[in-house]
């Protein structure tokens, strides 16, 4: 094992030259207007109908808002975190149209009831909305009945002019138009939040219909099992999970009087952990592997293992497989699975910042120490202060972070269940309880820094890495940094002969509230030390004779009221605490 010392001559052997490096790379469809009024056909066929046999077609035309209500919200619950909901879930929480315009979609097909509009001009002049009959014709004099049942919107001009050109070959313009398309209402039953009866468009899609009815209830419907019941047969079924999943939704025309039922959930397996999708997923019967929950789930690239828990033959089980047996595995209804990444890393990422050269990630073995990682940083000898590198490290962040947590809790339980014994004193206790509230506020927002001390005199412990150890080399400097409670918070200019004292008497000497007694000395390499201003010791002795260094900070703390008698102890020591996890003077 080299020592520092040999990484440190090593530098300072090498001419105007650096060590060398391995970097790592990482890496609508427009539809077509069928709303006509009066002023727009004549504006099509100008001068050829007489003013009496222009039509007035107000009375064929449906006002903006439709004759259907407005759109109901959905049922679902209130959404929880810790809940897991049905794939789908929020699907009728969404933008589905629940109203629709006078417009007619060119996709509907005409049904029994809807007004026509049939206009000729020329040899023969003809004018008259008509009513397609109960057999799907419409009659026009001369020419007989035109089946125009079930024909599409935007193909009924076409086949009725073919029509009447059989009888008129020659001299006769036709112009045919929809004007309005016959409302249909529909049964919508089921597990469904407001089973009844909606009116609205042959050739409104089912979720137009299934938005109506408050949605599918979320715990109890299936989003698989959709039926169109006419006369009690069978004449379409819906997957929604096939419009969710790939976009397919089929066009259908409803009639009068069609039940839309939704059946009650099929078998359901929870999924949660690693994955794109981590909802409940209702299953079909030919669905029970685990490869068919993936295509549905999604785990991410990430997840290697998958732990399944569920009742079988009666009785609990669990079993824990890798992804590759998991894709083989039968799942039943009321399994949980959990994916998860349960791989160890076979390399760690470890950060260079501060005064380098190169790159500033490295892709090392997990046996790797710091040394190992010391010998592939580029740097310049003239500007790094190689003999004060320090590591910040996430695991002695999160560490830090929960001890002054706890520290804050015990103080805020002791302030808030501190006795009074009269009136007078209670009222004290509010106030110290309303000041420590505060303080304890800004605690919490302090973020440790997770410093790691590992060089000594020049001497750097060769110790082994964690993944995403940030290796930190300072910057050499000539300054002193003297913050907290001073009159005028500055860098110094470092002096051999200066003592602690010295560079306080610079920044105007203490605050009101400055504590005298101990002023923290932050070292370049990360260590914090305290001083005493005052006669006697305490850790490091008398700051008169304490040496500092280039690259120190000099960190005056605040002191606590005395008066606060209960507290005091308590809250110095957290002072103390953030002064070292994070170096900063919390007051």
């Amino acid at each position: 094992m080299k020592s520092f010392h040999v990484f440190k001559q090593t530098f300072f052997h090498i001419k105007k030259s650096f060590l060398p490096l391995s970097i790592l790379l990482f890496i609508s469809i427009n539809c077509l207007a069928q709303e006509q009024t009066r002023a727009e056909l004549a504006s099509q066929v100008p001068g050829q109908l007489t003013p009496s046999q222009n039509l007035n077609l107000d009375q064929y035309i449906q006002s903006p808002t439709g004759q259907l209500s407005p759109l109901q919200p959905g049922s679902l619950p209130a959404q929880d975190e810790n809940a897991v909901y049905p794939f789908g879930f929020n699907l009728f929480n969404s933008g589905i149209e629940s109203s629709r315009e006078s417009g007619i979609n060119p996709n509907y097909l005409v049904t029994t009831g809807d007004k026509i509009s049939v206009q000729m001009w020329g040899a023969v002049n003809f004018a008259q909305v008509l009513t397609v009959d109960t057999q799907g014709n419409i009659f026009i004099p001369n020419v007989g009945p035109v089946e125009v049942g079930d024909i599409p919107a935007a193909s009924l001009n076409q086949i009725v002019t073919n029509q009447v050109r059989r009888v008129y070959t020659k001299n006769v313009n036709i112009y045919i138009n929809l004007l309005t398309a016959t409302p249909v209402g529909l049964f919508v039953t089921g597990a469904v939040s407001k089973p009844g009866q909606y009116a609205g468009l042959s050739s409104d899609s089912v979720l137009h219909y299934l938005k109506r009815a408050g949605g599918i209830d979320p715990l109890r419907g299936s989003y698989r099992k959709i039926q169109v019941l006419r006369n009690d047969t069978l004449v379409k079924s819906y997957d929604l999970y096939e419009f969710l999943k790939l976009g397919k939704l089929s066009p259908f025309s409803f009639q009068d009087n069609d039940v839309l039922l939704v059946a009650e959930q099929g078998s359901v397996v929870n999924v949660e952990g690693t994955a794109k999708n981590p909802f409940s997923f209702e299953l079909s019967a030919d669905e029970s592997s685990g490869i068919q929950l993936m295509n549905y789930a999604l785990p991410f690239v990430e997840a290697s293992h998958v732990a399944v828990s569920g009742i079988r033959d009666g009785n609990p089980v669990s079993v824990y497989l890798s992804i590759s047996e998991f894709e083989s595995f039968k799942i039943e209804d009321g399994d949980s699975v959990l994916f998860n990444n349960d791989i160890r890393p076979q390399v760690l990422s470890v950060s260079v910042s501060g005064s380098y050269l190169g790159p500033s990630f490295y892709a090392v073995t997990p046996d790797a120490r710091l040394q190992d990682v010391l010998s592939l940083i580029e740097v310049n000898p003239e500007h790094a202060a190689i003999d004060s590198i320090y590591i910040k490290r996430k695991s002695v962040a999160e560490q830090q972070a929960e001890l002054l947590s706890d520290s804050l809790y015990r103080l805020e339980r002791s302030v808030l269940t501190a006795p009074a014994s009269s009136e007078g004193e209670a009222a004290i206790r509010i106030q110290e309880a309303q000041l420590i509230t505060q303080f304890i506020e800004r605690a919490k927002e302090v973020e440790p820094l997770g410093k790691v001390v590992v060089t000594n005199n020049g001497v750097a412990a060769n110790i082994r890495l964690e993944d995403g150890d940030e290796i930190v080399i300072p910057e050499k400097t000539d300054l002193i940094q003297i913050s907290g409670e001073v009159l005028i918070p500055q860098a110094i200019v470092y002096r051999e002969d200066a003592v602690l004292s010295d560079y306080i008497s610079a920044v105007g000497g203490f605050t009101e509230r400055a504590n005298k007694s101990r002023v923290a000395i932050i070292h370049a390499n990360g260590l914090v030390a305290f001083s005493e201003t005052s006669n006697g010791s305490y850790w490091l002795g008398q700051g008169s004779s304490l040496e500092l260094q280039p690259g120190d900070q000099v960190l005056v703390l605040p002191k606590v009221d005395n008066k606060i008698l209960q507290a005091v102890k308590d809250i110095t020591q957290i002072i103390f605490q953030i002064a070292v996890a994070a170096n900063v003077a919390t007051d």
